[in-house]
């Protein structure tokens, strides 16, 4: 923790400095002195004049109004969702700490002589979510590691704090992976800190342990948690996805196993008895 919290202390500085005037000055010849050394076939003066050339074509005024604007529906959206996000964890205490009672209340709507059958099933089912959280976790976990491991190879800027920012991501199906890959490469950018050369190691590799993850970790291991093959947890996850954006991709391996629980226990043994 004290590791973490020093970072983000260097982390708000270093921002804080972005902002103050002329910042970008240095950003840009940066930019330029490593596309120079980079790809000196390049001509990056020709290119950099041309875009000059471009930005004074545009209406400052309107684009100013615009960025202004996005600002404030940006900075909107974030209060509205970290709002969100504490509503939810509160919800979630709640509804954890009440989930016995609930469960007993559920129970005696159901007739006495199929309760039994009925409880087992719940049972089961509610362990499966169980085991789907627990699988989650256990991708944030491996993200988190791999990411602080080689983040500290490449001697990224604060890589404990990007190695949390992973694992947290990570917690979220889908597109979670994705969005944190995308913070942690932008952070390797910040100058005097990163560096492009470091952001686009860290570009390759995050794209190749998404496809890892995707295709390979997260079936394997929801396989594992909750009996669900791994061609039925992609095809899940996708489909959920399509369907119902992030609510549809975090519902869905838990749905489908509680249809393959369904499946087995009830459809089959019926159908055998006929």
């Amino acid at each position: 923790m004290p590791i973490i919290v020093g970072q983000i202390a260097q982390l708000v500085g270093q921002i804080e400095q972005l902002l103050q005037p002329g910042a970008w000055n240095d950003i840009v010849l940066n930019v330029q002195a490593w596309v120079s050394q980079t790809l000196p076939w390049l001509k990056i003066d020709d290119v950099w004049a041309s875009v000059q050339q471009w930005l004074s074509t545009l209406d400052v005024g309107s684009i100013s109004t615009m960025v202004g604007n996005g600002l404030l529906t940006g900075a909107g959206a974030v209060a509205a969702g970290l709002g969100g996000a504490f509503i939810v964890l509160i919800l979630t205490i709640y509804f954890t700490a009440s989930t016995p009672s609930l469960k007993s209340a559920v129970y005696q709507l159901v007739p006495a002589s199929k309760r039994a059958r009925f409880i087992e099933l719940a049972e089961k089912i509610t362990d499966s979510v169980g085991y789907y959280v627990m699988g989650q976790v256990s991708l944030g976990v491996i993200n988190g590691v791999l990411s602080a491991i080689f983040l500290s190879i490449i001697q990224a800027p604060f890589p404990a704090v990007l190695a949390v920012v992973a694992f947290f991501f990570s917690l979220i199906p889908l597109v979670g992976t994705l969005t944190g890959s995308t913070i942690i490469v932008l952070t390797c950018l910040l100058p005097g800190l990163g560096s492009p050369t470091t952001a686009l190691i860290a570009l390759i590799y995050y794209l190749v342990y998404m496809q890892i993850e995707a295709y390979v970790i997260s079936p394997r291991i929801m396989n594992r948690a909750v009996s669900v093959p791994g061609s039925v947890v992609v095809i899940a996850a996708l489909a959920g996805g399509a369907l119902l954006n992030l609510l549809g991709a975090l519902i869905a391996i838990p749905v489908a196993a509680s249809v393959l629980i369904i499946y087995r226990e009830v459809i089959i043994p019926r159908q055998n008895e006929r």
